[in-house]
This record gives structure tokens, C-alpha cells and sequence, in this order.
């Protein structure tokens, strides 16, 4: 990965690190109340934190993912999502969306896919869409496997059925969709397709007869 030194060091940023610091300390919260599976949710959680500050996205992009993994992890132990039905969707359409974006952000900077201006791709905003949302997809299938798995196997508390499933995949996909166009609009992003190359005319050998 191709780590950048920041230049967007304002308010943004350092809200963005005081949402690491509350990561830190829920972290702790959590191993001491809500044992092995709150440890478990809230390392997944500093995670999401501290690769955005390692990579420097743009700040907006690494305080709205803290904000929005902070929040999904505390309203589950707070038991918000079983008090208002709609949470859960609301939650997993914008987490899933802005972790999409982050994943995105960082294989372009790790070199595993080309950058919006490469002159290699024809049509980079409908790639970064595309690609954008088939990382959210991923993703949410991994996440909902993960609680599939901590249900079967560490607390059988954890909320899991089918059509939570499908409803949360829905709403995920639907998110980084968002999130992939909302990246392709991006200030900055290239508009045209490939540029034409340049025409390197070789000369030509002249033989004279004798």
C-alpha cells in the first residue's frame, strides 16, 4: 500500500482521531462487560478505525466510517436495534456503503486496481461503480457468515434468520452502490475514456544504389 502524508490536517482529521480514542475505549468497555463477542465486535471496529488513518483517506471518508462503525457497534449492545425495527437497515445500507468506499480507496492505493485517471480503463466511473459495489456485496456477505458463525458456535443470542439476512445484504448492496457512484462524482475523477497514445514514427533506412 502507498501510504500519503496528510494534508487535510483540520477539524475534520482530529475529530476523526477523537472517534479512535472512544474505539480504544469502548474496546476496553467491552472486555470488561460484554466478554469474548463485544471484543471481538469492537477490535472489528478499531480496524475500520485505524486503517483509514494509516492510509489517509480524505477526512471526511475516515470520520463518517468511525462515526458509523462506532455507532452500529454500540446500538447492537444497547439493544437499539431490537427497540426500532428500521435501525438495523438504516445501519447496514450506511456502514456497509462507507467501508465499500474505504475498501475501494485503499486496493487503488495498494495498486490492485486502476486508479480513476489511468489512462488503461475506458470507462473508469462505471468501473469504480461496479467494483465498489461488488466490494459491498463481499463484505456483507463475509459479515453476515461472521454472525452466522458466532451464533452457531460462541452466543446463541446473536440475532440471525433468513430474512434478516437477506434484508441486510439488500440494504448493504444498496449502500455501496450509493457509495460507488458517489465516488465516481468525486471531484477529481477523470471524465474521458482512454487518451490516445502517442505515434512514435521510426525512420526509415534510405539505401542508395551504387
Amino acid at each position: 500500500m502507498v501510504l500519503r502524508p496528510r494534508r487535510d490536517r483540520g477539524p475534520t482529521l482530529l475529530l476523526a482521531d477523537l472517534a479512535r480514542a472512544a474505539g480504544v475505549l469502548s474496546l476496553a468497555v467491552a472486555a470488561v462487560w460484554w466478554g469474548p463477542v463485544g471484543v471481538a465486535v469492537f477490535a472489528l471496529v478499531l480496524l475500520g478505525l485505524v486503517l483509514p488513518r494509516v492510509a489517509a483517506v480524505p477526512a471526511g471518508l475516515d470520520l463518517a466510517c468511525g462515526v458509523v462503525l462506532l455507532a452500529a457497534a454500540w446500538f447492537s449492545f444497547a439493544g437499539l436495534y431490537a427497540a426500532v425495527a428500521w435501525l438495523d437497515l438504516v445501519v447496514h445500507l450506511a456502514a456497509t456503503g462507507l467501508v465499500a468506499a474505504l475498501a475501494h480507496t485503499l486496493l487503488v492505493r495498494g495498486g490492485a486496481l486502476p486508479s480513476p485517471d489511468a489512462s488503461v480503463v475506458h470507462r473508469p466511473r462505471l468501473g469504480i461503480v461496479v467494483t465498489t459495489a461488488a466490494l459491498g456485496l463481499a463484505l456483507g456477505a463475509a459479515w453476515e457468515m461472521g454472525e452466522w458463525a458466532g451464533h452457531t458456535f460462541i452466543d446463541g443470542a446473536i440475532s440471525v434468520g433468513y430474512d434478516d439476512t437477506i434484508g441486510d445484504l439488500v440494504a448493504g448492496g444498496l449502500g455501496a452502490l450509493t457509495a460507488g457512484v458517489a465516488l465516481a462524482r468525486a471531484p477529481g475523477r477523470r471524465t474521458a475514456g482512454v487518451q490516445p497514445r502517442a505515434t512514435v514514427r521510426q525512420p526509415r533506412a534510405t539505401v542508395r544504389q551504387p
